[in-house]
């Protein structure tokens, strides 16, 4: 009789000893399965986080774009005040002095207040040629002596082009004093025109004056940033 007393109490403390361990057991499978949860939790965040100064970053890029190309033009419309000859009458000037194809002039910002006209040769042979901004007179002239084929490439654009670089800097005056007259042949060519009002698009065969697209874009980003 006892020892059926003990098999009986061996048995019942078995059960309540393999349920306690079950118990463990499941209590141990729900503890990994919250920290698995929580360390997808911690993952998630450290994304977001990753992505969203990712963000700031491409914003800060865009802004400090923005304000140099801001500062550039104002500091451009302030070279061209001072300049009094147009970017028409130096073109005009240094293809005098070295008959070829104007294909850019710049107002020099190095406070020289000197123009820089790109001149092409027919044999594809490019000029700088110095122009003064401020009587017009020829400073000089210098071959640039860089073994590429820009001079030809540039010739190439503008054939059948009725619009030259001179015709095409009277073009946008309308929309503002010019100080950079250049050829972009990037995509449709077409001569690009920056003015103190902004940056043009003329025609190469028309004349045509519209605004460049990229400029609008940038325009309409500093106007939104207003509101």
């Amino acid at each position: 009789m006892k020892r059926n007393i003990v098999i009986a109490t061996v048995t019942a403390a078995a059960l309540i000893g393999g349920g306690t361990v079950a118990a463990y057991a499941s209590g141990g499978d729900d503890s990994a399965s919250t920290q698995r949860q929580s360390n997808v939790r911690v993952a998630d965040d450290r994304d977001d986080s990753a992505q969203d100064r990712a963000e700031d970053q491409a914003e800060d890029r865009a802004e400090d774009t923005a304000d140099d190309r801001d500062d550039d033009a104002a500091e451009a419309a302030a070279r061209t005040r001072t300049a009094k000859v147009t970017a028409a009458d130096a073109i005009a000037a240094a293809l005098k002095h070295t008959p070829g194809t104007a294909v850019a002039a710049d107002l020099d910002d190095d406070g020289s207040n000197v123009w820089e006209v790109n001149v092409v040769k027919g044999d594809g042979a490019e000029y700088d040629v110095r122009v003064s901004a401020d009587d017009g007179k020829v400073l000089g002239a210098q071959r640039d002596d860089d073994d590429d084929n820009d001079g030809r490439e540039d010739l190439a654009a503008l054939k059948g082009a009725s619009v030259d670089a001179r015709e095409a800097a009277r073009a946008a005056a309308a929309k503002g004093a010019v100080n950079d007259v250049d050829l972009d042949d990037d995509g449709p060519a077409a001569w690009s025109v920056q003015t103190t009002k902004g940056e043009w698009k003329v025609d190469l065969k028309t004349g045509k004056v519209t605004q460049d697209h990229d400029d609008q874009d940038g325009q309409d980003d500093r106007d939104g940033d207003d509101d």
